[in-house]
């Protein structure tokens, strides 16, 4: 069972990737991501209330924490901050 990745937490930290990050946007993701040479890979989870009320914000982040556990948490990628965008 791949083990989760450090978090981001702090909304400094989230802005800062948002501000000097690379963007990609699909349907009903939008992928933040800031290079972070030397650092274990960072994950940071958000949903806005566009998609609906907190019962689906929440559930589109457990979503989202669960898939990143399962494809990322293995550690083989590092080096970068990433937010994820529902």
């Amino acid at each position: 069972m791949p083990a989760r990745p450090p978090r981001l937490k702090q909304r400094r930290e989230f802005q800062r990737v948002a501000g000097k990050g690379q963007r990609a946007a699909r349907p009903g993701l939008v992928l933040q991501a800031l290079p972070a040479p030397g650092q274990a890979l960072r994950v940071g989870f958000t949903a806005t209330k566009k998609i609906g009320n907190a019962v689906v914000r929440n559930r589109t982040k457990r979503r989202l924490r669960e898939a990143v556990r399962l494809l990322l948490g293995d550690g083989r990628v590092a080096g970068y901050d990433l937010v994820l965008i529902g």
